[in-house]
């Protein structure tokens, strides 16, 4: 499996292509990553030092990508944070150009806009370049809740006002939807949910809530969930394979109280997690 993964860079600790790329290796997948940011560290610290690649830096490595012949063999193309609207043209023209080469290539878009304790984190006109553009070709969408309201408008707190929201995303373009986190009136106190919908039937996995709030989760959940979609060709199973690897993952990270996610230590939890959770029909 092939995949080009285009996301930002960050040389200590673990979020966007340094969350993702690493859990993709270990699963056997070959990576091609492009990096839209160069930073010493995630912003979470309130201090970093690094660089924000232009758009055009961004498509000269494409164009390098693609002079190898690589994208007739690119599986698929996995986006997150953007950056400007320089980089998501930079992106949108590259899945383009992937899809062009292979028609099967597909498509997942982390749309990072913000969260509810952050609010919106990105630049102005990223959300709106979300919804009018950048979702309209994805195949697969792995908003959080927080991004599921902002990108439709709608409500999210209750179950059917959730799936209400995800119908409307799915009108944007994508086929395949996982919400990464999710809490309404039916979520225990001690829970933590996550959502699928594909082909008119929803999903939902259950696990205990984890005493602990950590950058970068969301970014390997969206790598794993693509691999595990493309993988078995069921959002469900591909759901219950990242969500139980992600416990895994926050549970050694909260036990060793660390900030950073333990991506290198707990490795073995991408291919064989301690503790495995099923999808249920909801």
């Amino acid at each position: 499996m092939n995949i080009l993964s285009i996301q930002s860079w960050v040389s200590y600790g673990h979020v966007g292509n340094a969350s993702a790329v690493f859990p993709l290796q270990r699963l056997g997948a070959e990576v091609w990553a492009v990096n839209t940011v160069q930073f010493s560290n995630h912003t979470g610290y309130g201090d970093w030092t690094g660089d924000v690649y232009s758009g055009a830096q961004i498509e000269r490595l494409i164009a390098g990508i693609e002079k190898r012949g690589a994208m007739a063999r690119c599986d698929a193309v996995l986006s997150g944070y953007m950056g400007d609207a320089g980089i998501g043209q930079a992106i949108l023209g590259a899945v383009r150009k992937a899809k062009a080469a292979n028609p099967n290539c597909v498509y997942c878009c982390d749309p990072v806009i913000g969260d509810d304790d952050t609010d919106v984190y990105v630049r102005a006109g990223i959300p709106e370049m979300m919804r009018d553009e950048v979702l309209r070709l994805a195949d697969i969408a792995t908003p959080n809740l927080f991004e599921l309201r902002l990108l439709t408008g709608l409500p999210c707190g209750t179950m059917d006002e959730v799936k209400r929201a995800v119908g409307a995303l799915h009108a944007l373009g994508p086929r395949t939807v996982l919400l990464t986190s999710l809490r309404t009136d039916e979520t225990p106190g001690d829970a933590m949910d996550m959502l699928c919908s594909e082909g008119g039937e929803f999903h939902r996995l259950r696990t205990p809530l984890l005493p602990l709030a950590i950058n970068g989760a969301g970014d390997a959940i969206a790598a794993l969930f693509l691999f595990h979609r493309m993988k078995t060709g069921s959002a469900a199973a591909a759901m219950a394979e990242a969500g139980s690897s992600i416990y895994g993952l926050l549970h050694r990270t909260a036990e060793a109280g660390s900030r950073e996610i333990l991506t290198v230590a707990a490795q073995n939890e991408f291919v064989a997690p301690t503790r495995r959770f099923l999808a249920e029909r909801c």
